[in-house]
């Protein structure tokens, strides 16, 4: 392949990327998995996995994940449903999984975290208060510290 052939074969494949990216916050509640998406961009599922990771740093599962949990923070921060109705509200269909992958992305349990952070944003505009709440991968926690 020429490197003019090769670079709009990489411009398409980042077109496909961002709707896959897009469709995964649209549809985060929905069940997605990384065969259903690839599928909807015609791509196998491991090249779009390669693809994603070079292109956004994360696995596509990774972003969905990430996604849901930080849905689900604003629906713990709100106070009005319980951890198991906001782990089925966010699209994941096991509470296991959802708490272990909660507890592992924002460092508290999701019981704690409604019980302990309801007014975590209180009067902030709703882009700070996005920012501030975002949940952070342990490795990037670790690289934040002093080294």
């Amino acid at each position: 392949m020429s490197s003019r052939g090769a670079t709009e074969q990489r411009l398409r494949d980042l077109t496909l990327l961002r709707r896959v990216r897009d469709r995964i916050d649209r549809e985060y509640a929905q069940p997605l998995d990384v065969e259903a998406l690839a599928r909807g961009v015609g791509m196998s599922a491991g090249h779009l996995s390669r693809e994603f990771r070079k292109a956004y740093g994360e696995s596509p599962y990774s972003y969905l994940m990430t996604r849901r949990i930080e849905r689900a923070m604003t629906l713990l921060r709100r106070g009005d449903l319980s951890v198991t109705e906001v782990c089925f509200a966010v699209g994941c269909s096991s509470l296991g999984t959802f708490s272990t992958r909660f507890t592992e992305l924002v460092g508290v349990p999701p019981s704690t975290y409604r019980r302990d952070h309801a007014d975590a944003t209180e009067g902030m505009a709703p882009c700070v208060a996005k920012r501030v709440t975002r949940p952070v991968r342990n490795r990037e926690a670790r690289s934040a510290g002093p080294h």
